[in-house]
């Protein structure tokens, strides 16, 4: 199995580096293949077509990408900044954005065995040296341990699951949450305001599946909240 067109020109329009393209398509077709592979066992994400996989997982973990390196670039000691996917399940949006972040560490908290024995498996198999699986529950993840905590596809920001994010996030540090329909947002952001009185909502343009004319196609935002 080779990239596909869909990947190849997805990653060029979320804005991936030229010279970065080739070696990502290539670390992302395999760790499609092994999604493909592994999903009917660990249920892992809602397809197993390729096609759906590289827009609705791959490119939509990637539409942030942007985003979180400029998030990144504001926090001092870059180094040795700490990212962390939460609830990271098969891997999304913690591999797809590792890849593209190799100057950056990123943990995958995950819950699961299984899981957390694909995400080992994924990280050896793509070569990424900057990944590490840590098999915790989200409230039971050390204060404090990362400076960007990223999550998708995980529990809605209520108050027990926002205070557990804040906790274990750095001071000065960031939550990135990815979320859909502005209203909804707007909902789950109101049943917080108490604990997260500003946030930053960035709309996100994943290719194939949102258009910059076309808004009400399909809405997928990041949430920033600063601790």
């Amino acid at each position: 199995m080779s990239a596909s067109n869909k990947l190849l020109d997805g990653l060029k329009e979320i804005g991936i580096p030229e010279e970065q393209i080739a070696d990502l398509a290539d670390k992302m077709d395999k760790y499609i293949g092994e999604i493909i592979l592994f999903n009917s066992a660990y249920n892992l994400v809602n397809t197993s077509d390729y096609d759906e996989i590289v827009t609705n997982h791959i490119l939509d973990s990637l539409s942030a990408w942007k985003e979180l390196v400029a998030l990144a670039n504001q926090i001092e000691q870059q180094q040795s900044i700490k990212f962390a996917d939460i609830g990271s399940g098969g891997g999304l949006p913690g591999i797809p954005l590792a890849a593209a972040m190799p100057e950056f560490n990123w943990t995958l908290v995950e819950r699961m065995d299984k899981r957390c024995a694909f995400l080992e498996n994924c990280a050896a198999i793509l070569g990424l040296k900057n990944v590490s699986v840590m098999k915790k529950e989200a409230e039971k993840v050390p204060p404090q341990s990362f400076d960007i905590a990223t999550f998708r596809a995980f529990r809605p920001l209520d108050e027990k699951m926002t205070k557990t994010l804040l906790s274990l996030t750095k001071d000065g540090g960031f939550l990135a949450a990815y979320k859909a329909k502005e209203d909804s947002i707007r909902v789950e952001m109101n049943g917080i305001k108490h604990l997260v009185p500003q946030y930053k909502a960035i709309p996100l343009i994943v290719p194939g599946l949102t258009d910059k004319s076309d808004r009400e196609k399909r809405d997928r935002n990041l949430i920033l909240i600063k601790k």
